[in-house]
């Protein structure tokens, strides 16, 4: 009877001091893979383009693309190992980085007549897209700290001041684009949180009421809120058949990329609109585009079934978060990524106005694709936190 006895027992001792697995043993691999699918997704198209756009170095962009990548994955994976609430501490801190960046790059010198970069011995910093990243994890931090009061109109305004502050000094850099990522993420942040319904409808109309004071209430006033560029692709996108040689050339190009790929693709010699430099920014903006014509509809199909895996993990993720700061970082992250790849993947078919909004892990740039890994690592420590607090629960339980 005693050997019975302790033979049940010994188990349940075992299970109560077995050490935990190690981090990365529990993180998402599916999440995993399709950021380093992306990843090869955009050193490829990289790749192929190499010639179009730097006669010199053939491999220049892909080789620093290659070393983003790097240095984002490392970054990701040391983000896995640390517990994400403790950033909720730093909320303050987070905010005003955030603002501190993007007043200090209005100073900076214009490239291209945009002040969006600051310039770094081996980097240019674009505090624009870090900003991202800081809104979600203060703006979340701030929402968990008036959860119990989340039906009142004034937890409502505050949060949603907090991501418009932000935009509107994002807006003169010029990149409205980002200034838009910031107030989806805001609205996110209200709507996982658990916000009034009213509340959330009564913002839907104001933004929609605010365009209309922009397109056309201020212009008819003699005040343009806009630059020049930036009401020609509107007017280019409400009238995608007017003035193909100028307003609408983007895309027009864009479409012709996209439509001549087919099924399969013409291949890297055929692309035609890449190669003869017709398609503008085919390493950023029009990346999608340039998927479109290389490796057609099959090209196409298996970046956005990476993008869909992305995004289904984040879901998922979000719903197991630990704590209420996890699932709105969760769902801060997931508007990011969604609002930048239906925006983008979106202006390359004509169903979007044409913004310089990148696309995540494929788009060049180094500031995206830190900020992409960054975003990704703190999924990973959601994730794996909650899977350590469930197993924390299992084995108080057996034991």
């Amino acid at each position: 009877m005693s050997a019975l006895g302790s033979s049940a027992i010994r188990p349940a001792d075992e299970v109560a001091v077995q050490p935990p697995p190690r981090v990365w043993l529990r993180m998402d691999p599916i999440l995993l893979l399709a950021a380093l699918g992306l990843a090869a997704c955009s050193l490829i198209m990289l790749k192929g383009e190499g010639p179009s756009l730097d006669s010199a170095n053939h491999m220049y962009f892909v080789e620093r693309q290659g070393i983003y990548f790097a240095i984002g994955l490392l970054v990701a994976l040391v983000l896995a190992h640390i517990d994400y609430s403790r950033l909720r501490e730093y909320k303050y801190g987070s905010y005003g980085v955030m603002i501190a960046l993007n007043l200090v790059v209005l100073g900076m010198p214009k490239v291209q007549g945009a002040a969006r970069w600051i310039p770094l011995p081996f980097f240019q910093l674009q505090p624009s897209e870090f900003g991202k990243v800081l809104l979600i994890v203060s703006v979340s931090a701030f929402a968990v700290d008036r959860s119990r009061r989340v039906h009142e109109r004034r937890t409502t305004a505050r949060i949603m001041l907090l991501a418009i502050i932000p935009a509107m000094l994002v807006i003169p850099q010029p990149d409205l684009g980002t200034a838009l990522v910031y107030i989806a993420v805001g609205f996110a942040v209200l709507f996982f949180s658990g916000a009034s319904w009213k509340h959330l409808t009564a913002l839907v109309v104001l933004f929609v009421v605010a365009i209309v004071m922009v397109l056309v209430v201020a212009p008819a006033t003699g005040h343009h809120v806009l630059k020049p560029y930036q009401m020609q692709r509107l007017t280019g996108f409400l009238h995608p058949s007017h003035d193909p040689g100028n307003q609408t050339y983007n895309i027009t190009q864009s479409l012709n990329a996209i439509g001549s790929g087919g099924k399969s693709g013409l291949g890297v010699q055929g692309a035609s609109q890449v190669n003869l430099h017709f398609l503008p920014a085919p390493d950023t903006d029009f990346i999608f585009a340039v998927v479109g014509e290389t490796y057609g509809f099959l090209g196409a199909a298996v970046v956005l079934s990476l993008y869909a895996l992305l995004i289904w993990r984040a879901l998922r993720i979000l719903t197991m978060a630990k704590n209420l700061y996890g699932t709105l970082v969760a769902g801060g992250i997931l508007a990011m990524v969604m609002f930048q790849v239906f925006v983008n993947a979106g202006m390359t078919i004509g169903i979007m106005p044409i913004t310089g909004v990148p696309l995540p892990l494929l788009s060049y740039g180094g500031s995206s694709v830190l900020v992409t890994f960054i975003a990704i690592g703190l999924l990973q420590s959601i994730y794996v936190q909650a899977r350590m607090t469930a197993a924390s629960k299992t084995r108080g339980l057996v034991s």
